[in-house]
């Protein structure tokens, strides 16, 4: 039996949760929040509620850990385990800062137990479709891709409490940042990015409504990334996701947020189905994120995002934030 613990009882910490405890061999037996939402998701679960990780960690022979605080927060619980010797799994994305993403690297390599990154475009079947595409080589070379991810005004004035603390960029790019990485193979050289903080600075949230970047790779194709969070709540999903690429061969256009069920009450809704709940148990990307998850800590070959991933993608957000800043490219 592989006991979990999870650290964050947010959206996600409770999604994983859930997921990892229908798993036949995992029992979630911690929860470390000191929120009321801990408490309860620990209630709901038949676990302990801890106020913070070191509790969690003290009071439990663990096989892994989620570690699924808000983003800026991951260093010190991540470290914390894999100083442990326990398996870790961490929300995207691994930190906000490459220092810190680098001393979670070095803490698992130390001695850490096996680790992996939740970028969850990788379990997407949309975008596995895509990559096998690529590697078969119907695509040719990549050339160029160019990835939108946005979210309605409801995420950073509702649905995050810690919205000011954190940004559009780091809280959507390390999907984008992720997934043309895994899909395109490339190496990051330079970014050169802009920013624009007003509509949500004028409502009391200190912190971008929008960030444009184009990242240029080693063999000079190119990146467009562009991620805001002023949409319009009458928008008909939470989150506007649209990726495209072009090849020697052939393009691909993906629409993440249209999943083709279209709900029209009293507004217009795309209702989403990666991840749903059927019979009181998850089916689709979270599952098979928790699947994994068990399966690598139990040693089974699994494929799965690394931490030296995780620490790729932070430094290209964080470059991104630098050229913000700076108003110049910042070299890779």
């Amino acid at each position: 039996m592989l006991d979990i613990g999870v650290v964050g009882a947010g959206i996600r910490g409770r999604m994983f949760a859930q997921a990892l405890g229908q798993l036949p061999d995992v029992r979630v037996v911690g929860v470390a929040d000191p929120t009321p939402a801990g408490a309860e998701l620990a209630a709901e679960l038949g676990a302990a509620a801890h106020a913070g990780h070191e509790d969690l960690l003290a009071a439990h022979d663990l096989a892994g850990v989620v570690v699924a605080t808000p983003d800026f927060a991951h260093r010190d619980a991540a470290v914390a385990v894999a100083r442990a010797g326990i398996g870790l799994l961490v929300e995207k994305p691994l930190a906000t800062d490459v220092k810190q993403a680098r001393e979670i690297e070095a803490a698992v390599e130390g001695g850490g137990g096996p680790a992996m990154v939740a970028f969850e475009n990788r379990w997407n079947p949309r975008f596995v479709t895509v990559r096998r595409q690529i590697t078969d080589g119907a695509v040719g070379d990549v050339l160029f891709q160019c990835a939108h991810l946005n979210d309605t005004r409801f995420v950073p004035e509702r649905m995050l409490s810690w919205a000011a603390r954190t940004t559009p960029a780091w809280f959507l790019m390390p999907h984008t940042v992720d997934l043309a990485l895994w899909l395109s193979g490339r190496t990051p050289s330079s970014v050169y990015a802009t920013g624009l903080r007003r509509e949500l600075a004028r409502d009391g949230i200190d912190t971008y409504d929008g960030v444009h970047a184009l990242v240029t790779f080693d063999d000079g194709t190119t990146l467009a990334l562009q991620s805001h969070w002023v949409l319009p709540e009458s928008y008909p999903s939470v989150f506007d996701f649209r990726y495209e690429l072009v090849g020697s061969r052939a393009a691909v256009r993906v629409d993440g947020s249209d999943e083709g069920v279209h709900f029209a009450g009293p507004s217009l809704q795309w209702l989403h189905h990666s991840t749903v709940e059927r019979d009181g148990r998850l089916v689709g990307v979270a599952a098979e994120i928790a699947r994994d998850f068990a399966g690598l800590l139990r040693g089974e070959p699994v494929t799965a995002p690394t931490l030296a991933e995780g620490v790729a993608v932070t430094a290209v957000v964080a470059a991104v934030h630098e050229s913000v800043t700076s108003g110049q490219v910042v070299r890779l």
